[in-house]
């Protein structure tokens, strides 16, 4: 699997896991009522490293992602591959990365600077890990 089809399975994980938390959190919670929107509190650049756990894909990979109003979204001019996913106030995180027709899935959470969870492509094909860290400026 290229860096790319990895790149998309880490951000795929790293959106994923934070918000089947927060659905889990809402549905333990009943009958209080949680909402799932965006928050701002994530926005910024963030560096994200990439592990894999098992599958043909890339031993690891490190990559920069932006969160733009709790939107995921790459950063620069490279449009070879695309990131849609979303950050809700909780910290929950679900991203999906495409490239050339693969794509992954992350799920995760961030807290304050930091973050982690898990991906995966290719039906499980290639799984592993992610962990970001929220970097100066943005």
């Amino acid at each position: 699997m290229s860096k790319l089809g990895v790149l998309t399975a880490v951000l795929m994980a790293f959106a994923v896991a934070d918000l089947a938390s927060a659905t889990a959190a809402s549905a333990q919670a009943a009958p209080k009522r949680v909402t799932h929107a965006r928050s701002h509190a994530f926005d910024g650049l963030w560096s994200v490293s990439i592990l894999t756990q098992a599958g043909p894909c890339s031993a690891s990979y490190r990559y920069p992602a932006r969160i733009v109003g709790g939107q995921v979204r790459q950063t620069g001019n490279d449009f070879s591959y695309q990131i849609s996913g979303a950050v809700v106030a909780s910290g929950a995180i679900l991203v999906t990365v495409s490239q050339g027709g693969q794509s992954a899935t992350g799920y995760g959470r961030l807290r304050g600077a930091s973050g982690g969870g898990r991906w995966t492509a290719g039906g499980n094909q290639c799984y592993g890990t992610w962990s970001a860290v929220r970097r100066a400026g943005y």
